[in-house]
């Protein structure tokens, strides 16, 4: 078959507009995280910590109890791992405890969770299997749930979500085989016909796709006569005639995943079935990713606790030149790592989990954050515990224990962490993503000035309007509460984290500054300098972790819950970001950028072919991309319901 000829062909700028018209445009309600962006440290939006209602946590506790007990009696790991799915009865009997309806209101069937103790629901199942946790994510968080939740009609509600409750599992199907992070190619189609949309198209990667029972999908409606068209998301029958999922992707990780590959070929959807209007589809997504990337963090929690967990037992256990390993300072230092990350990342959760459910703050960066910083963070910890298990880090759990060992599975949970640097957004976009949000208030008042498309007259009209902004905003950069000796002395007790939180303040209005000098160099280039863009996020990441942490202590001190042992790792957590940070900050201006490029565009041409001599490619002939034709399939259907 030829190349897919429906793919729309687009230029940067539209495929610009494209993302720029689905992000949400205004700010209705406060922001740490913007604010911190802005340089302003505006710690009363965080402190005092917010808590869940008695009545939300005694739901929440109650469930997480019957929850541990399936985990630790119905769940068998290793044969997931081993036989690469999830047993039937095992999901049966996540869905009689009611696991499929975590997220959903009582009212239909479901167990209403609030977003923290759903959180705590997916490290908890995750920490037993990192499949199941990225089935029932992927179900509850971007699945039909979430969007019909925000976005469905009552009839469409009343519809859906009791059988999500408890019967039907869902997915959720963006990505394309030549569609990543960049929607504006979008070849999938939604033809109107009478009451009506026809569906071709195939899609790639779709979690929980090879079981699903419904489908949320994105699709192009074209323009024409009383339809705005535009990409558009529709709740799909998963059975319906002309659906066929043709292949079940296997992966390095997460081996009991139902991902797959699924054709479209004249698939009639009603037009009811419609979520929203014609081109709401990304802002849907958009929208529904706002809280719903908080789920990989809280898988990302539940690994690091893990990790801690083995790290401790191990380290204490081996011995090596006289004494436990952990007493040596090299393994020591990881262990100290992974402990203060840990505490760090359940802070970031649970602060951001409860901003959602109290919908007081506007969380969409926050939330952006916490699966950035949780993605790379367990990564580096699972990395650290293989490390520390040496050549049994490397050996599989299967392998340790035929040989009378305890099946540690460390390079499983490496291998499964990985892919949550790339699921719901990658870290690349993910930083373009809230660099994009973090100098919003700058494009707000300076965009027309930087672009090139504009008037002069529209250039002079911005010109003055920034002006004005910038005129109040930055003299407020150069000093604040973090050169005061002073600052935040109800944080000072036995260890003493007043001077991290002044630290922030200064970070941040020192990273406030470092966005407005770098507009000032590179205006309308500004977009381009994804390197620097990158450092200027992960210095906010690394910033917000610290005053969550901080925050968090102080909530376990005032609550008798460990507080001096909070305090510690909170200050530890601190020193450690506090050099990443500077690291950062040195790197904003002395990088290696330009001569990278400058290396891309030899490696592009051919310059360096020379390099590549000497060794054996493997992968063998074949397209890098599959072909995606719109038609009927040539494939067997692989799709399987789960009754």
């Amino acid at each position: 078959m030829s190349a897919t000829p429906q793919q729309p062909t687009v230029t940067e700028r539209e495929a610009r507009q494209v993302a720029e018209a689905a992000r949400e445009q205004d700010w209705h309600k406060p922001s740490f995280a913007k604010e911190l962006f802005l340089g302003r440290f505006r710690l009363d939006l965080i402190h005092p910590h917010p808590l869940p209602a008695d009545e939300d946590a005694q739901r929440g506790e109650e469930f997480l109890a019957k929850l541990r007990d399936f985990c630790e009696t119905k769940i068998d790991s290793a044969r997931i791992e081993r036989e690469a799915r999830i047993p039937d009865e095992t999901i049966d009997g996540l869905k009689e405890l009611g696991a499929l309806g975590m997220k959903i209101d009582t009212k239909y069937g479901g167990l209403g969770l609030t977003q923290v103790y759903y959180n705590k629901a997916l490290a908890l199942v995750g920490s037993a299997s990192p499949a199941i946790g990225a089935l029932l994510s992927a179900h509850q968080s971007i699945g039909v749930p979430q969007p019909l939740k925000q976005f469905g009609t009552q009839e469409q509600k009343d519809t859906f979500l009791p059988r999500c409750a408890r019967t039907d599992l869902s997915a959720f199907l963006l990505t394309e085989p030549d569609v990543g992070s960049d929607p504006a190619r979008l070849a999938t189609t939604a033809v109107p016909d009478g009451d009506d949309y026809v569906l071709d198209g195939v899609k790639l990667w779709t979690t929980n796709g090879v079981v699903a029972d419904l489908l949320v999908v994105m699709a192009r409606v074209p323009k024409s006569e009383g339809h705005k068209g535009g990409i558009t998301a529709f709740v799909v029958e998963a059975g319906s005639e002309g659906i066929t999922v043709e292949h079940r992707n296997a992966f390095m990780g997460l081996r009991g995943l139902e991902n797959g590959v699924t054709r479209f070929h004249r698939v009639r959807v009603p037009a009811a079935n419609r979520i929203g209007p014609e081109g709401a589809g990304l802002k849907i997504a958009l929208t529904t990713l706002n809280t719903g990337r908080l789920s990989l963090p809280a898988m990302c929690v539940g690994a690091g606790k893990w990790c801690l967990k083995i790290a401790r037992e191990w380290s204490a256990a081996r011995e090596q030149w006289g004494k436990p390993v952990a007493l040596h300072e090299a393994v020591g230092a990881k262990i100290s790592f992974i402990a203060a990350t840990t505490f760090a990342l359940e802070a970031v959760l649970d602060l951001s989990s409860q901003m959602a459910d109290e919908n007081r703050n506007d969380i969409r960066i926050e939330a952006a954050l916490a699966k950035l910083y949780g993605s790379e963070m367990a990564w580096l910890m699972a990395d650290e515990l293989v490390q520390i298990r040496g050549g049994r880090g490397f050996e599989t759990a299967e392998s340790l224990a035929a040989r009378g060992e305890r099946a540690v599975p460390a390079e499983q949970i490496l291998r499964d962490l990985r892919i949550n640097r790339i699921f719901e957004g990658s870290t690349e976009i993910m930083h373009l993503l809230i660099a994009r949000e973090a100098v919003d208030a700058h494009l707000s008042v300076a965009g027309d000035l930087i672009d090139p498309e504009k008037s002069l007259a529209d250039k002079a009209k911005a010109g003055a309007n920034a002006g004005v902004f910038y005129a109040k905003w930055l003299p407020k950069l150069v000093a604040g509460t973090g050169q005061l000796p002073n600052s935040f002395s109800e944080f000072k007790h036995e260890v003493d984290l007043s001077p991290h939180l002044r630290y922030v303040e200064r970070g941040a209005r020192k990273l406030a500054r470092s966005t407005f000098y770098a507009m000032s160099r590179w205006q309308g280039r500004m977009e381009t300098k994804q390197g620097f863009l990158g450092r200027i996020v992960d210095i906010g990441a690394e910033l917000f972790a610290m005053s969550a942490a901080c925050v968090r202590a102080e909530l376990l001190r005032g609550n008798g819950e460990h507080g001096r042992e909070a305090y510690q790792l909170a200050d530890i957590f601190c020193r450690q970001a506090r050099i990443r940070v500077e690291e950062l900050f040195g790197r904003l201006w002395s990088n290696t950028d330009d001569l990278d490029r400058t290396v891309v565009k030899g490696v592009l041409s051919g310059t360096y072919t020379w390099l590549e001599e000497g060794v054996i490619d493997p992968s063998g002939e074949g397209p890098w991309i599959a072909d995606a034709t719109p038609g009927p399939s040539e494939r067997e259907n692989v799709h399987r319901p789960i009754r």
